[in-house]
Parts: structure tokens; sequence; C-alpha cells
């Protein structure tokens, strides 16, 4: 699945201005690690707060067409779920999902 995304560095500043114009006072809380397999760098969100128990991998392709290995850890595809999307973690935190 692919997805509009940029990524540069803004000033500081400029942050704050856009957290404070964009955002309320939910936030979604994790901790990032980056994890290299194979010629894939990943990234491992651990969810903390209304999302503690969440666990969630990405890694970023050239192309859709490019194969990737899945490290043993990945267990389950979740591209395209929209409950995953951090916008979405905030409305329905992971807490409030049925566990059965």
């Amino acid at each position: 699945m692919s997805r509009l995304e940029f990524e540069y560095e803004i000033p500081v500043a400029d942050a704050e201005k856009i957290i404070s114009a964009l955002c309320n006072s939910a936030q979604v809380e994790k901790t990032r690690y980056e994890i290299q397999h194979e010629n894939h760098l990943w990234e491992l969100d651990i969810f903390h707060g209304e999302n503690d128990g969440l666990v969630v991998a990405e890694v970023e392709l050239k192309s859709e067409s490019e194969t990737v290995s899945h490290p043993k850890w990945v267990t389950e595809e979740v591209t395209g779920l929209p409950q995953y999307y951090n916008s979405n973690l905030l409305r329905n935190p992971f807490k409030k999902w049925s566990k059965t």
C-alpha cells in the first residue's frame, strides 16, 4: 500500500505551532525502534497509555512490487486496516478493542 509522505526536518518553533493548531489534548504515545532486517529498515512502534499492548512494525519499500523478507516477530499483516491508523487510535484506542 502506498501513502503520500514527506520526511524532512522542520524548526522546533514551527512544529510547536503545528501541534498547537492541529492537535487536541489527546495523544498517541509510543516508543519507536529502528531494526535492520536483511536489506530493510523496520520501524517497530510499542504503544503506551490508552494503546498499551499494541505493537506495530512498518517497513518502507522502494516500490509496491519490491519483495521483503518478514522477520519472525512479524505475525500479522495490518496494512490498510484503518483501526491501526494513529488518527483512529485516538478515537478508538487499543484498550477498548474486543479481545475475543
